[in-house]
């Protein structure tokens, strides 16, 4: 056993709890007699509780990093659970082959992936990360070794996909590819001055554009509410360059904590006005880089937001209610003042995730960090909460740290039928705050 930095990718909250490398698939970890619960952790970019189990044992399956199968033809990949979504680009994209679907960073495991059912830019076309998973297996505390897929297992199968590691330990999964021509993006920028904009925008790009997101001004009021950057973007025809290095490693990096003064009303204001009026180059060919996962550029950008922490907020809220809902939770965030550089909106399709727990549905999602200033964070996001509750929305699991466990049951009405799957001597922070307490 040995101490794991008690912290996610958020720093926070604080926890403590012990970890158990894991080197090969055999290797033992079996609960004893239930004096203990486990939960596997894979790189720690859930940003709250999720991937955190105090007072547990944490399963580490970074070493876990081998590949088991590829077949080049048929674009099939199986793979240990450990392995992150930067060495398989490094083995596929040369190949001619890309991820269907892939987060904001690369810098995950599969079994991560799986585990928070995660969504990338592309949601509108392919849905999400376990839309594309063919198999996996799955190990029970009791040792049994079960694959899992549409055709076996398949409760276990739905349970797991999306089901935050409550369900066993994800040995290895196989993914289905997305053949690609070259490593390169045929991308356009298109500036929008308010929310309406950004709604026009999106309708008019979900029929020719794979890839859509817009980054906001979280700080704009009245008429230029939710004004921002439209970003959509399709995989280049050209073949040049097939080979371009799959991995850019950081060039920057944050090597200690910002001081918490930094990051302020007046910097975040001026920060995102100048971002919103610099010069834009409209269209252009990018390497894929840069446009799927810009902040993996910056080794450990999360300091920048100091050694308190900070909480993301991720929500969606439904088609019918979209554009008044998220009128709305920008008026509170415009008028608190805590917004952050970094604020996303997307239009979700309606795909749906072979996941029960799974978070994506259509409509409109949000995502906002805020530093953590204690109680005023807190209560903000508690109005938050209380916008996207009325709204008949739910919040990203793998983001929080801070719902309660009445909102977690309304946005997620299917949790007691998941219940029934979880492994019994696995646990997290998360699952035990949002189901225990009053």
């Amino acid at each position: 056993m040995s101490d794991r930095p008690p912290h996610s990718w958020g720093h926070y909250p604080k926890t403590q709890q012990q970890s158990q490398p894991l080197r090969w698939l055999g290797d033992s970890w079996q609960a004893r007699e239930g004096r203990e619960t486990w939960l596997a952790y894979g790189q720690g970019r859930s940003y709250g509780d999720a991937c955190l189990n105090d007072g547990g044992i944490l399963l580490l399956t970074d070493a876990l990093d081998r590949f088991i199968h590829f077949d080049p033809e048929q674009g099939l990949l199986r793979c240990e659970s450990g392995v992150t979504l930067a060495q398989i680009l490094a083995l596929i994209l040369p190949r001619g082959w890309f991820l269907p679907v892939t987060p904001g960073t690369k810098y995950v495991s599969i079994g991560g992936a799986i585990a928070n059912d995660v969504h990338g830019k592309n949601h509108h076309r392919a849905g999400t990360f376990g839309c594309h998973i063919s198999a996996f297996g799955l190990q029970r505390s009791n040792a049994e070794h079960l694959t899992c897929s549409t055709s076996e297992n398949t409760e276990l199968f739905s349970a797991t996909i999306g089901g935050l590691g409550l369900t066993g330990f994800i040995t290895w999964a196989e993914i289905k590819l997305k053949k690609i021509v070259g490593p390169h993006i045929s991308q356009e920028t298109r500036q929008f001055s308010n929310l309406e904009g950004f709604f026009n925008l999106s309708k008019e790009s979900d029929q020719d554009w794979e890839y859509t997101m817009s980054w906001f001004d979280c700080t704009a009021r009245g008429n230029k509410l939710g004004r921002g950057l439209f970003m959509r973007g399709n995989h280049s025809n050209t073949s040049d360059n097939i080979r371009a290095e799959a991995i850019r490693h950081p060039r920057l990096g944050m090597p200690l904590y910002a001081p918490g003064w930094l990051l302020n009303h007046f910097s975040i204001r001026a920060f995102n006005h100048l971002y919103f009026q610099r010069p834009h180059i409209p269209d252009r060919l990018t390497h894929y880089d840069p446009f799927f996962y810009p902040l993996d550029s910056i080794a450990h950008w999360n300091r920048m937001y100091g050694r308190r922490g900070f909480l993301q907020y991720q929500c969606v809220i439904p088609t019918q209610h979209a554009q008044d809902g998220i009128a709305e939770l920008l008026k509170v965030i415009a008028h608190n003042g805590q917004g952050s550089f970094l604020a996303v909106l997307k239009q979700f399709g309606s795909i749906k995730s072979p996941g029960i727990l799974s978070f994506p549905r259509p409509g409109t999602t949000l995502a906002l960090d805020f530093a953590f200033h204690g109680t005023s964070t807190l209560r903000l996001l508690d109005k938050l909460d209380l916008i996207t509750r009325d709204t008949g929305g739910a919040v990203y699991p793998a983001k929080d740290a801070h719902m309660s466990a009445a909102s977690f049951k309304q946005y997620f009405p299917q949790w007691e039928t998941f219940s029934q799957y979880i492994d019994p001597a696995f646990s997290s922070s998360l699952w035990r705050r949002v189901t225990q307490q009053e």
